[in-house]
């Protein structure tokens, strides 16, 4: 019974999700439902000391990059450099290849070490620029934006900064750079199967003579095409915030040290020292000072296209800021109960009982992503209960950890882009789009990049390479 309470409150709360409600106020109705189901009498002390909990958290360590990402991605649209490379990118490269310029930009920021929230705010101006110019239907826009910032740069390409690929390095005691050759054909697969689809499904939509679309949500301003900014200047803030995120995050460790500490006498207004562990944050504060930089240089080198819509512009920044952070806390929060529950146990031993053990590894980790909505939530779960299992069975088996690493970090970036995906609701957000318009070109990346974990399993027992 405990298993299907958890099965019923993702059931509900992705069809909640699908339908169009707001995840803030049914994602803790579906996680309080189950705790109710489960003990009745846990469902306050649960509400705050687990959701409540884990969505403040959640707000507390990431609204700031939600913040500076959606002004990052407005002064972008504000200041014509969206149009700019829209333009330049329909010249060189052709209208017809819109998805795969939309792919490309955004794997080039996420592997630069750019959230994938911030890379939804900040290309979303420019693709729907492209996509206007090139006249295809704005609802396929979040499949692009999900297979370039969501897949094969998140977590496949060796060596990419972002979070699913660090959690397992500390377990396998492996690093970033692990099993490159099966990473790299890994990657291979996805955008090659993604982009065969995203084109599929753009010339069956343009034969059908539809176009980008009407009575949109949150479209972007539109500036004017005479004298638009020159396309290296356009890009130059798009390189900075990935150089910018690079180089900090390599200088703030060696600035502050393991840890960095405010004391009472620096600032009298406060009775105890505050301490920040620097390993923790520096990430975020990497993040954070990019995107800044990025913001500065536009509205240094664009002053002019910029000041008089500014203040407008970025009253709008903030309320989507507000509206994605606090979608994806909720989704945060719901993940936490999830996981605290007797169902939820259920689960994970069911789990250990799959034999091959890549196949088991992969397995766990993208279905408990699946069950709590994120990448990196179900595979610190599924790494915390079961590292010790999968590390014996691959040793048993002779498997080396960088192997085991690649497919651990593919895996957590599979089936966590359900409905009720935090990324997901986000993209939905700020493009104005729904899950009834849209979601059906982000599952099919979903499943592609599920079936890439798959099929780089089958290389490396047909060929053992790493």
């Amino acid at each position: 019974m405990s298993f299907v309470i958890v099965l019923a409150a993702l059931a509900f709360l992705m069809l909640a999700a699908y339908r169009g409600y707001s995840v803030i106020l049914f994602a803790p109705i579906a996680a309080l439902a189950a705790v109710l189901l489960t003990e009745p009498a846990a469902v306050a002390p649960v509400f705050s000391g687990i959701f409540m909990e884990k969505m403040v958290g959640f707000v507390k360590l990431y609204f700031p990059v939600f913040l500076l990402g959606a002004v990052f991605g407005k002064v972008i649209e504000l200041s014509g450099f969206s149009e700019a490379i829209v333009h330049a990118a329909i010249r060189y490269i052709g209208r017809s290849r819109a998805n795969a310029v939309i792919v490309a930009v955004c794997a080039l920021l996420t592997y630069g070490g750019v959230s994938l929230f911030v890379v939804v705010f900040a290309v979303y101006p420019f693709a729907a620029e492209l996509y206007r110019q090139s006249d295809i239907p704005k609802r396929l826009m979040p499949g692009a934006i999900a297979l370039g910032a969501f897949s094969f740069t998140m977590d496949s390409l060796p060596g990419t900064p972002q979070i699913q690929n660090i959690i397992p390095t500390t377990f396998f005691k492996t690093t970033a750079w692990a099993a490159p050759a099966l990473g790299v054909i890994g990657s291979l697969f996805i955008v090659v199967v993604g982009l065969s689809y995203l084109e599929w499904r753009r010339r069956g939509a343009m034969a059908k003579g539809e176009g980008y679309g009407t009575s949109l949500v949150n479209e972007p301003e539109h500036v004017k095409t005479e004298h638009l900014p020159n396309p290296v200047l356009a890009v130059a803030p798009l390189v900075l915030v990935g150089v910018a995120n690079f180089l900090l995050t390599h200088w703030i460790p060696i600035w502050y040290g393991d840890t960095v500490t405010v004391p009472p006498e620096v600032l009298p207004g406060i009775h105890t020292p505050v301490t920040a562990t620097v390993k923790q944050v520096v990430a975020i504060w990497a993040v954070q000072g990019a995107l800044l930089a990025g913001i500065v240089l536009v509205i240094v080198t664009a002053f002019g296209r910029v000041k008089d819509r500014f203040a407008d512009g970025t009253k709008a920044a903030v309320g989507g800021a507000l509206l994605a952070s606090m979608n994806t806390a909720s989704e945060y929060g719901f993940g936490g109960v999830i996981a605290a529950l007797p169902g939820f146990i259920v689960v994970s031993d069911a789990l250990k009982s799959i034999p091959n053990p890549l196949v088991n590894a992969a397995v766990s980790v993208s279905a408990l992503a699946g069950i709590t909505g994120s990448a990196s939530g179900g595979m610190s779960i599924a790494l915390a209960a079961m590292s010790d299992l999968f590390i014996k069975s691959a040793q048993a088996a002779h498997i080396p950890m960088e192997v085991l690493h690649r497919v651990v970090a593919m895996a957590s970036g599979g089936m966590d882009t359900l409905p009720h995906n935090g990324a997901v609701i986000t993209l939905l957000a700020v493009t104005g789009l729904t899950h009834r318009q849209s979601y059906r070109d982000i599952f099919a990346v979903t499943v592609i990049k599920t079936l890439a974990v798959f099929f780089v399993i089958a290389v490396y027992y047909a060929t053992g390479i790493v």
